[in-house]
């Protein structure tokens, strides 16, 4: 019995190399070609609060995760294809939060229903200029 066992086991290991090998950013890039800068993986809670016409739509804010950055971008996992066309960027930070504006870039879609949408961070915002952004619920 226990023969059938590894067997099972290597198949499930098998699999898991062909996934990690098939979605590693080293080889996406030798796919897609070189990349201007490199990216790091890292999920985070981010809160994001749109910019519309200017101002913020703290009424359409909501908390997601990130995927992976750059010195510069951001991308962020969405469960729908939100129509972003700028946002703030709110990140814990040292027992507070950091707000980053940034630029949406691109959106694609990921499978399953996800997306992913890359921002261009552009601005770190002084939170005392949006005084507003206290009222959001802490993520």
């Amino acid at each position: 019995m226990a023969l059938f066992a590894r067997n099972k086991e290597m198949a499930v290991e098998g699999f898991v190399l062909k996934l990690l090998n098939t979605n590693c950013p080293d080889l996406q890039g030798r796919l897609e070609g070189p990349r201007l800068e490199g990216r790091v993986n890292l999920t985070l809670v981010v809160q994001i609060v749109p910019i519309e016409d200017g101002e913020l739509a703290l009424d359409r804010a909501f908390a997601t995760v990130t995927k992976e950055f750059s010195s510069k971008g951001v991308a962020v996992v969405l469960p729908a294809p939100y129509g972003l066309d700028e946002a703030l960027l709110g990140f814990r930070w040292r027992g507070g939060k950091t707000w980053i504006r940034a630029k949406a870039r691109h959106l694609n879609p990921l499978g399953g229903g996800f997306y992913q949408l890359g921002f261009r961070m552009t601005e770190k915002i002084c939170p005392a200029d949006y005084p507003q952004l206290d009222s959001l619920p802490p993520v």
